[in-house]
């Protein structure tokens, strides 16, 4: 058990330094740890034996809940608003468009059967949303006429039409009771259980988080952990689409105004990362590359018409309408990126249908490399030829975890006796520049304090203000005040200060001063001073 537990760690940091290395040389990180689980894999250097397919799709299952659950939390709906027709249309009509005709090309140019075309077509119908916002954020790509928004909603939203076209054909090929009505309420179950359930779960939630005080810090988080997984195992248990439930729960929540919603993003953004290292080295891990030469041609075919011919001209039907500039609807069919969700939809092929003439699995593997390898390098420099960039835009303003470059901070003090303040109304107070009263507590209630307002001993202001850039030549230390030092019991005023240095903090038992003249210095005192 300590050895798998010290390899799980040594496995985490590789990913993390390789996802350094990866940003320096362009390369999408996510290849990058599926090459490192191929390098610990059987047909690897390490030769970690692991061909346990069912146990690699509950865990790859559980990181497609975290990965579709925050790409819908981080969709800004009001910047995706805009091209929210155009999203829809790409992730459900063009999920299953380009389906149907790599189906075809399966069957009439490559002479696969029938069910196993439209197989494959299914698995590889959707784009990928974890590949998509890799590359935009870390590219920084703001593109044209919402572009950037438009790949995230069609990428985050289409991996559950993908998935219910694999479960239709799965039921198909097993030889299933499968008929018109049977399909039709799956449809049925799939999208209206899944989206039901996803917006309740989002609506309690919400109003938990709003109305509940958690006792212990960080248990708001824990609650939401506890959510997303409810709302991904209550509709999938009565048939409805488990992954569009967290994506619409996700979207819900994440456009909500939440208390500490930073604390929300910091979690879901680590867990989200460590999600995507697991699965696409798991992934790269189940992989034998010497089973890869014996897909290659047929794969390699599909990718091809896939990338050249099913995206482009499913984007060109659905966005010709829109009067969509021809250079958006190129890059938009470059950005077609494949990703896990394939891979894990071809897992499933393997448990529940492991009788196919041809190897899915690693036909979607290769696929998926070939789609991240080619299409992930150039979508940037695409981009640009295509004069896509748009200089005078920022693409993380398309996330809700964007926060702009100026920020605000808050000041709270408390008014004593004999303040100068002490019995004024809040309209003859005189406050400092650039700063503005947002809150008064008066005898432990919380009021909005108007011009009237009358100022009491006793009162605590909370006053914003506007951060100030960074400052570089302000420069801190800290001296702990130890028995024996000759400033315990003086004054801030009595004791002597070197030119350029001044007690700016002092913390004391736990609690921060700011101190005056008059502050009496005590043991154990811990003293923040600026110095030149």
């Amino acid at each position: 058990m300590n050895f798998y537990i010290l390899l799980f760690s040594i496995i985490v940091i590789l990913c993390v330094v390789c996802n350094k290395i990866s940003n320096k040389l362009g390369v999408p990180v996510l290849l990058v740890f599926l090459a490192l689980g191929m390098f610990f894999g059987s047909d690897g250097v390490i030769k970690i034996p692991f061909d346990n397919f069912k146990l690699a799709e509950q865990l790859c299952s559980v990181a497609l809940i975290f990965i579709m659950f925050y790409g819908g939390f981080g969709t800004k709906w009001q910047a995706a608003k805009p091209v929210a027709l155009k999203a829809l249309l790409l992730s459900t009509v063009g999920v299953v468009m380009t389906a149907g005709l790599t189906g075809l090309f399966c069957y009439y140019v490559l002479g696969m059967n029938l069910l196993e075309s439209l197989l494959i077509g299914s698995l590889i119908s959707s784009t990928d949303a974890a590949s998509v916002f890799s590359i935009l954020r870390s590219k920084r790509l703001s593109l044209k006429y919402h572009t950037a928004s438009l790949l995230e909603v069609e990428s985050g939203s289409n991996d559950p039409c993908a998935y219910m076209l694999t479960v239709i054909m799965l039921g198909l090929i097993s030889g299933g009771s499968i008929n018109g009505w049977n399909i039709a309420y799956q449809v049925f179950a799939q999208i209206v259980y899944g989206a039901l359930i996803g917006i309740i779960m989002a609506g309690i939630t919400g109003l938990a988080l709003k109305r509940i005080k958690f006792t212990t810090e960080g248990f708001d988080t824990i609650f939401v952990l506890a959510m997303v997984l409810s709302a991904y195992a209550i509709p999938s248990i009565i048939q409805g689409n488990g992954y569009l439930s967290v994506y619409i729960f996700g979207i819900i929540l994440g456009n909500m105004e939440l208390n500490d919603k930073k604390s929300l993003v910091n979690f879901f953004d680590g867990v989200t990362g460590l999600m995507q290292m697991i699965l696409f080295f798991l992934l790269g891990l189940l992989s034998f590359p010497s089973a890869l030469p014996k897909v290659v041609l047929p794969a390699l075919a599909v990718a091809v018409f896939l990338t050249f011919v099913a995206r482009p001209v499913t984007v060109g039907i659905l966005m010709s309408p829109f009067r969509c500039p021809l250079r958006q609807q190129l890059l938009v069919s470059m950005a077609g990126l494949r990703g896990a969700a394939s891979v894990v939809f071809a897992i499933m092929t393997m448990t529940q249908a492991p009788n196919l003439e041809y190897d899915m699995f690693h036909m979607v593997f290769f696929i998926v490399l070939f789609s991240i390898l080619f299409q992930g390098m150039l979508l940037p420099h695409a981009a640009k030829a295509l004069d896509m960039i748009d200089e005078n835009d920022d693409v993380l303003k398309t996330f809700t975890d964007y926060t702009e470059e100026v920020d605000v901070r808050f000041i709270q003090f408390k008014v004593k006796e004999n303040h100068p303040w002490e019995g004024k109304q809040i309209r003859d107070i005189t406050l400092p520049p650039e700063t503005l009263l947002v809150e008064l507590q008066k005898d432990q209630q919380i009021i909005t304090p108007d011009g009237n307002t009358v100022l009491e001993a006793g009162d605590t202001l909370v006053l914003s203000a506007k951060a100030p850039e960074l400052v570089s030549n302000v420069k801190l230390t800290e001296l702990e005040l130890q028995k024996g030092h000759e400033w315990i019991g003086k004054t801030v005023s009595e004791i002597h200060l070197k030119p350029g240095k001044l007690v700016v903090m002092i913390q004391r038992a736990g609690d921060i001063l700011i101190p005056n003249g008059d502050t009496l210095l005590q043991k154990d005192d811990l003293l923040v001073m600026r110095t030149e």
